[in-house]
């Protein structure tokens, strides 16, 4: 879904498209991008510096918005996705979100537990998976749930794509972590049938065999 620019996520035109998306079983993606004119981006001179932050900005933004305003409470059978911003803004937010929350709790009426909770109730896509830190991306994995909410995500052709290796060759995660992330997860979510017994084997054997 691409969100209007001059109407927030949370607002209330935008609820009946929720709802029937919620009632249909059907997950809901959000795919960030940039826009070089934007107004907040005229201060940078470089390509890099634009991508590098315009991605991350925007989910960051409806993000905060989505959990604030109590959505996830709202909408609480809607899995949501977040596709192609990275990873390393989502521990950030959940801090930031959290300690907002616990200082200024009157302007969360609609919240039932901490935003960090309903964030890590959501699903993220892998790429472009920040890898210069690998501790630091161990820490991200534990903080969003990595083996159930994460997914992985190539973008080729693109220049900045990611193989699979950047999945399978991380030191910290089980077998049944890079089966889920490469795609068991993948499966249960969008309730994919297997295309051969050796798939069907495997998904059954992590509890992603879709109904």
């Amino acid at each position: 879904m691409t969100a209007a620019r001059t109407l927030p996520i949370h607002h209330n035109s935008n609820m009946k498209v929720f709802r029937a998306i919620e009632e249909r079983g059907l997950a809901l993606a959000f795919h960030s991008a940039i826009n070089i004119g934007e107004p907040v981006f005229k201060g940078l001179n470089r390509f890099a510096s634009v991508h590098a932050l315009g991605f991350p900005f925007y989910n960051i933004l409806h993000m905060t918005n989505w959990v604030t305003n109590g959505l996830g409470e709202r909408f609480p059978k809607l899995p949501v996705i977040w596709i192609e911003g990275g990873l390393a803004w989502v521990p950030f937010l959940m801090q930031r979100l959290d300690h907002e929350f616990m200082l200024r709790t009157s302007e969360y009426p609609l919240l039932k537990k901490r935003p960090s909770d309903y964030m890590r109730d959501m699903y993220y896509a892998s790429q472009p998976m920040e890898r210069v830190d690998l501790e630091a991306l161990q820490c991200t994995f534990r903080m969003i749930d990595a083996e159930t909410q994460l997914m992985y995500a190539s973008d080729y052709p693109h220049w900045d794509f990611d193989l699979p290796s950047t999945i399978w060759d991380l030191p910290f995660l089980s077998e049944k972590a890079k089966h889920n992330i490469l795609g068991g997860t993948a499966a249960r979510l969008f309730k994919l049938p297997p295309r051969n017994d050796r798939q069907k084997a495997n998904l059954a054997r992590f509890g992603n065999l879709a109904a």
